[in-house]
């Protein structure tokens, strides 16, 4: 049996990574497939109060298993920015290599050296059905950033983070390495041992 998710994105590389980390037994939608549901803003302090917030209001409006993603990374030299605001770190339309380039600027800005540059990746991934909250996962890697983005695997950040233990980045590595040691291959193992309590009724 095949168990349904909906994922409360429109962002179709997340989707695309979340569908490859989960187990055969899940099937993953984005709201590309639901016009009919509205932007949901991301309001909220924190990844877990932003995952929350876009599963419940997905939930709301679809008869569905809702899950959100929220996750994002934080630099020790750049007291813990972008955190919450990684997406929109370099406005609002910037790609994902405006985003990395400035960061890499910050860093050199504050001149970060060793210590400085240790990051980390944070993911909060939130259940809901009917409006209702199930429940929320968290994952985190650590790890540090690279002089200069490597690789072209991933998206995001994904090419200057490079996870701890390891001297490749995450753009660098192969995808069944980082979708078994990232921020959100841990939430979503996590979320899946739940789906399953769910499914058999405990």
């Amino acid at each position: 049996m095949v168990i349904e998710l909906v994922l409360a994105t429109r962002n179709s590389h997340k989707t695309r990574e979340i569908q490859h980390i989960l187990e055969p037994e899940f099937r993953v939608r984005d709201l590309g497939a639901h016009p009919e549901v509205s932007e949901i803003r991301e309001g909220g302090t924190s990844f877990e109060e932003n995952a929350t917030l876009k599963a419940l209001a997905a939930s709301r409006q679809l008869p569905a298993l809702v899950i959100a993603d929220d996750s994002g990374l934080e630099v020790d030299a750049l007291g813990g920015a972008p955190g919450i605001h990684s997406a929109r770190y370099a406005g609002a339309n910037a790609t994902d290599r405006d985003k990395v380039d400035r960061l890499l600027r910050e860093l050199a800005r504050v001149r970060a050296i060793e210590d400085g540059r240790r990051a980390r990746f944070r993911c909060v991934v939130a259940l809901a059905r009917n409006g209702n909250l199930l429940g929320t996962f968290r994952g985190i890697v650590e790890g540090s950033i690279a002089d200069e983005a490597r690789g072209d695997s991933g998206f995001g950040y994904d090419p200057i983070f490079i996870p701890e233990g390891l001297k490749q980045t995450f753009g660098e590595l192969p995808t069944e390495v980082k979708n078994t040691i990232s921020h959100r291959a841990k939430a979503i193992r996590a979320l899946t041992d739940r789906l399953r309590r769910l499914e058999f009724g405990d």
